[in-house]
């Protein structure tokens, strides 16, 4: 039986609306919203935020719209090497779109920080429009064409201790203290070793496609090492600063797994597809099952 010309042009419609939504979502990187709203919270403990408009208009931001920022603007700078990258074009590790789709980024990009400078303008005063140039700035830097840091190590790991404005917009928008040094501190290692992690689960199509980064330009071994280094940094940090025992273990004992990588698990192996779901999963239920612990144990507001 065919199918009415009308019935078949509204399925084709209404298939690619929602390809193209689901585009967006996975430019924003949803993977990554867990990290996100835990960096959210760490200022906020134990304080009573919950029925602030203030407190969810910013977790909300935290999560689509700012990732569309960082992540959609590197999907759209990195468009040819994505197409090497076996990663791209999950909710988990972002998008892999198609030229029409890459175009009709930037307007969605700016159309929700419009949405949120207006509303941030408001709760919080004219200086939201200092954090605003912060972001653009350190996104811009990152992503430009040739003289990117995403391309320069170590600029390319030191770029993202941009992710501390996470911490600032969270104090400002919930009226409370920022957090002393050894919390900034700890927070621009987290995101710092962490994106030697991307780097590392990129290292294929990062060399296949010419790009430089910490990992390809020291190796898989070396790139292990060094966030086992950071990571016991940060354990440090937590231990003589906040005296968490919960925090610092938790930290040494992924110090001590990178170790281990390197030397006895995968050692110079890619990990599988498969792995790096399982990885990234892991991650975000830790991340979603710590941020009310860490809310009300206030360790990083003592």
């Amino acid at each position: 039986m065919a199918i009415p010309a009308a019935t078949a042009a509204g399925t084709s419609v209404a298939g690619e609306r929602l390809s193209t939504f689901s585009f967006f979502v996975k430019a924003s990187r949803p993977g990554l919203w867990a990290t996100a709203a835990w960096f959210y919270m760490l200022p906020l403990g134990p304080r009573h935020v919950f029925d602030s408009a203030g407190f969810w208009l910013g977790l909300i931001y935290v999560t689509l719209p700012l990732g569309l920022v960082i992540y959609g603007w590197n999907d759209i700078a990195d468009a040819d090497i994505d197409r090497f990258n076996p990663r791209k074009g999950t909710f988990l590790f972002g998008a892999r779109g198609s030229r029409e789709q890459l175009a009709r980024l930037p307007l969605m990009i700016a159309f929700a920080q419009a949405i949120f400078v207006a509303i941030f303008l408001y709760l919080v005063g004219p200086k939201i429009l200092i954090w605003f140039a912060a972001l653009v700035t350190f996104t811009t830097i990152y992503n430009l064409p040739r003289y990117g840091l995403k391309s320069h190590p170590p600029f390319d790991i030191l770029n993202q201790a941009g992710y501390l404005l996470v911490f600032v917009l969270s104090s400002w928008l919930n009226q409370v203290p920022q957090l002393r040094w050894p919390a900034m501190l700890f927070g621009a290692l987290f995101a710092m070793h962490s994106h030697v992690f991307g780097e590392i689960m990129d290292i294929e199509p990062d060399r296949l496609s010419g790009r430089r980064t910490t990992a390809t330009v020291i190796g898989v071994l070396p790139s292990k090492f060094l966030i086992s280094g950071m990571l016991v940094g940060e354990t440090l940090l937590i231990f003589r600063y906040f005296g968490d025992v919960w925090i610092s273990g938790a930290l040494a004992f992924g110090g001590l797994w990178f170790v281990l990588d390197a030397l006895v698990l995968w050692r110079n192996r890619p990990y599988s597809l498969a792995q790096m779901r399982l990885f990234m999963l892991g991650w975000n239920a830790i991340a979603l099952g710590s941020m009310g612990w860490v809310w009300s144990t206030a360790t990083f507001v003592r």
